[in-house]
């Protein structure tokens, strides 16, 4: 089934001091974007009308402070403050951080009130945006309060994929949190988001052991022998094609994660120094488990470049592109589950 209904996409602006609005601009300024979906900007006219004339950006934006003026084909820019923003590019600023969340909650409230069709956020500084009224390590886990669902940061790049057991957790803290019940429910959220957001039948899933070489028989750990091993066993006789725990460090080097449709990893760097070495500039965080779809580029706010005009928008494009897809692909999967009896021939 296509659909061709051109999709509202949400932006979160992120850290104006970085290169959020440059890669944004940049992605709009190629009109074929337009064709596939209806941009919203969540900042305000003047910070874009400056981000457009710093970077000599060709884009008309269509300013609005009412979502029901939201036009399709145009760059839309709702107004979530009116006052003039001081930038400077390339400096943590707290004052910044306040707008990031200014921008976050009216795109997040968008999407809450179906004004939107999916979010994606620009880079934040996670430093500069803690407050007493906003108080989380980033945007999945502000999103996962707002949303329904159980959020898992899912990092996708064309076919590979890797969930992570656990993510802002410290590494002194991670085997604590790894028990029977949280593999149980991050596989079934992977599992399940792999069928309905992209489109994969039957899911085959790896999963990356607790310690190096899995513990060798208990030498350098059991967790992998007492808590791992038997979830998995657990798993896989419910039907589930999950596999492992498999060692880490030779696992993507001898191409064995091409053979999973997913790689779920025990914490952050596990899966994401292998996956942005392998696809940096290209990859795309998708915040999966929730009832709503958001995704975000693979990198921060790369200060050290911000306003020189010299970012790559390439991975916000593919945010771009994948919350499109995962729309499209979650739409269908909801019509064809509710009607698991119908068949549709092809007119001969």
């Amino acid at each position: 089934m296509e659909n061709t209904k051109p999709i509202i996409v949400g932006i979160s602006i992120g850290d104006l001091n970085g290169i959020g609005g440059e890669v944004v601009l940049k992605t709009f300024e190629d009109e074929r974007s337009l064709e596939l979906c209806t941009p919203v900007i969540f900042a305000s006219a003047k910070t874009m009308g400056f981000l457009k004339t710093h970077f000599n950006s060709t884009i008309h934006f269509n300013s609005i402070n009412n979502l029901d003026h939201i036009k399709e084909g145009k760059v839309n820019v709702y107004n979530c403050w009116r006052e003039p923003v001081s930038i400077n590019f390339g400096q943590e600023d707290v004052t910044i951080g306040t707008y990031a969340v200014k921008s976050l909650e009216c795109a997040t409230k968008a999407l809450k009130d179906n004004y939107i069709d999916v979010l994606v956020t620009a880079p934040i500084n996670k430093h500069n945006i803690q407050s007493d009224r906003f108080n989380f390590p980033g945007h999945t886990d502000y999103l996962a309060q707002q949303l329904k669902g159980e959020s898992l940061m899912f990092m996708v790049a064309n076919d590979l994929r890797v969930g992570l057991l656990t993510d802002h957790v410290p590494l002194k803290d991670i085997a604590q949190h790894i028990t029977p019940e949280l593999i149980k429910k991050k596989i079934a959220i992977v599992h399940d988001s792999l069928k309905k957001d992209f489109a994969i039948n039957k899911p085959k899933i790896a999963v990356l052991g607790i310690n190096p070489h899995t513990g060798d028989n208990g030498v350098i750990g059991n967790e992998d022998d007492t808590i791992m091993r038997p979830t998995l066993k657990q798993i896989k006789e419910s039907g589930t094609l999950v596999f492992g725990p498999y060692a880490a460090d030779s696992f993507f080097g001898n191409d064995n994660y091409k053979n999973f449709d997913a790689i779920i990893a025990v914490y952050h760097d596990q899966g994401l120094i292998p996956f942005k070495t392998l696809s940096f500039g290209q990859g795309v965080n998708f915040t999966g488990g929730l009832n709503r779809i958001r995704t975000s580029p693979d990198h921060g706010t790369a200060y050290e470049i911000a306003g020189k005009g010299l970012a790559d928008a390439g991975s916000f494009k593919e945010a771009l592109y994948t919350a499109i897809k995962i729309f499209r692909n979650r739409s269908d999967y909801e019509v064809f589950s509710s009607n698991p009896l119908k068949k549709i021939y092809k007119k001969t």
